[in-house]
């Protein structure tokens, strides 16, 4: 089966796809500098599929380094584009990192295969939505004033990507926006793993847990929410590894839509982060220390996603629950604790 281009494979979401992409008779082919990733995750791949995916250490801001890149590997098919600096509240503090990084990766791609047809599914958020006038958010809702500069690098990327495909008949491209990710491979062999501090709720759930953190901050309490603590569309990672596969395939048959379309991918329903908490208590049976702080800047109150387009069209439904998502996150935490990457 076809090639396929994994940006930032050896990332969170980027590896469990790559999983994914293995299983279902694709060649995933992996660019990565490691910045926010460890070359350890390779030999988990290894274990859990029994292939070592085939990777690349470069930097995808290098454009001579793209282009060579690109040149030597004709015969991939399909780009998943996930490699992207994602934190919401270091882009508050450093909005150029992420404007300089997350749009020349980008580019220097989309120019690297100008005169090629290739199949491209770009890792786009809820965040685009901004704070939505109406929930379940929907495809055809307004794409608001971003609340975080990381926010606006997604809503400028799906711009690009946009005016790009309109302008190329070589580019066939699906964003999804996706919505909160959390949990782990049911090996307990890839997960999450940030570097420094986690700027994600679960993973901070996790490693205070076990000990490597202190209590958890709950960022506001206030919020018009059921329990006053922001709402989010949690969607187990294994699931969402899976929509990009789907996307793929969609792309591969012809998009009916044509030459641009947006998903949204999670499970349409929320969870408040008072719930999460909870839901990780009752699954594992590990009290959580934790403590209400004020809001945090660039967060928005409650988000959650209308998926039936997804279903309909991509043939894909998120099928883990919470208790799921908590579960397999606990025991990869657990696995870390015995057995660090190197």
């Amino acid at each position: 089966m076809s090639k396929i281009l994994v940006t930032g494979g050896t990332g969170y979401i980027g590896s469990h796809t790559v999983v994914e992409l293995q299983r279902a008779g694709y060649t995933p082919v992996i660019v990565d500098n490691l910045v926010n990733s460890n070359v350890g995750v390779l030999a988990q791949i290894e274990k859990i599929t029994g292939v070592r995916p085939e990777f690349h250490d470069f930097d995808l801001c290098d454009e001579a380094a793209v282009k060579r890149f690109v040149a030597d590997n004709a015969d991939i098919t399909g780009v998943i584009h996930f490699a992207a600096y994602k934190a919401v509240g270091e882009s508050v503090q450093q909005p150029l990192k992420y404007y300089h990084n997350n749009f020349f990766s980008l580019i220097n791609l989309l120019n690297a295969y100008r005169e090629r047809p290739i199949d491209f599914v770009f890792s786009s958020s809820c965040t685009v939505y901004g704070q939505p006038d109406e929930l379940p958010v929907t495809e055809s809702a307004p794409v608001k004033k971003a609340e975080s500069p990381y926010g606006n690098t997604k809503q400028i990327a799906e711009e690009i990507l946009s005016e790009t495909a309109a302008a190329s008949n070589n580019y066939n491209i699906i964003s999804l926006r996706y919505f909160n990710p959390v949990g782990a491979h049911e090996s307990a062999l890839i997960g999450e793993l940030p570097l420094g501090v986690p700027q994600n709720l679960v993973p901070f759930i996790t490693q205070s847990a076990i000990g490597k953190r202190g209590p958890i901050t709950v960022f506001g309490d206030d919020y018009d929410t059921p329990d006053g603590s922001a709402v989010r569309d949690y969607i187990h990672v294994v699931d969402l590894a899976k929509a990009h596969v789907a996307a793929i395939r969609l792309l591969e048959k012809g998009n009916p839509n044509g030459s641009y379309d947006v998903f949204n991918i999670g499970t349409g329903r929320g969870n408040s982060v008072l719930e999460v908490i909870k839901a990780f208590e009752e699954t594992t049976g590990v009290k959580l220390n934790y403590q209400i702080g004020p809001r945090r800047s660039g967060d928005v109150e409650q988000v959650w996603g209308d998926v039936s387009k997804s279903t309909r069209e991509l043939g894909w439904k998120a099928e883990l629950d919470i208790a799921e998502m908590m579960r397999s996150a606990w025991n990869w935490e657990q696995y870390l604790e015995d057995h660090p990457l190197s």
